[in-house]
């Protein structure tokens, strides 16, 4: 299936026959694959890594995995999970889903319900930022492939590779107020903790003014006050 071909899936899973399992069945699917044997490396990796959906058993050496999930809806908050739980343990699969799980797949399961659960939670989940190629704004064109804005009466302005991540990313989440630490977390890639958010907003300014969107009251890029920033233009 062509939606699933250039996805990743971050596997967190200690028992190395599950994983082994579940990494070959998501190859033979046609995912991209990425897998941590325990805590701490999956949480090294939930941070750092590029990925669509993280697989996360519960029970983990290194780190329990409802702190890697707490850690990831922090820094990504629209990204996907899917919680792997043993049969008996009800109490931490509810803790799971309340704390920010998509869905939930009970150990054994079939290599097939497994997939279902998959395709399912990425089809629900928000475009994702590759696959958009131009943006309308009010009297211009973003073409973030050739990394240029198009304005109506023929002049163009270069964007950095900085700003077309950027803006490719508010656009895919138009409509809701992105935290500047989320901005860090998914375009900069770095963990937010102890790092200034100042250059968010430095490059906010910047991709403004390429925009023509310096008015007194922006109307591409809004400003959220005490929530950080929304894009209205239009994904294509």
């Amino acid at each position: 299936m062509n939606m699933m071909s250039t996805q990743r899936v971050l596997t967190v899973e200690d028992d190395p026959a599950i994983r082994r399992g579940i990494v070959d069945a998501l190859r033979f699917a046609g995912f991209e694959t990425l897998e941590a044997a325990d805590g701490r490396r999956g949480l090294e990796m939930a941070r750092s890594s590029e990925f669509d959906l993280l697989l996360l058993d519960l029970v983990l050496p290194g780190c329990d995995g409802l702190e890697i999930l707490a850690e990831v809806r922090q820094l990504r908050p629209t990204l996907p999970v899917i919680i792997l739980t043993a049969r008996g343990d009800e109490s931490d699969r509810v803790r799971g889903l309340r704390d920010g799980a998509d869905d939930y797949v009970v150990k054994p399961f079939s290599v097939k319900e497994l997939l279902a659960r998959v395709e399912a939670v990425l089809r629900r989940s928000p475009s994702r930022p590759s696959d958009l190629t131009e943006i309308a704004i009010d009297g211009a064109t973003i073409d973030l492939q050739r990394r240029e804005v198009r304005f109506q009466e023929g002049s163009r302005i270069e964007l950095s590779e900085r700003e077309v991540e950027l803006v490719r990313y508010l656009a895919v989440h138009r409509g809701r107020a992105l935290a500047r630490e989320e901005l860090l977390a998914n375009v900069w890639r770095i963990t937010p903790r102890g790092v200034t958010t100042r250059t968010i907003d430095m490059h906010i300014a910047r991709l403004r003014e390429k925009l023509g969107d310096t008015g007194k009251q922006p109307s591409i890029i809004l400003t959220v006050r005490g929530k950080g920033y929304m894009f209205s233009g239009e994904p294509r």
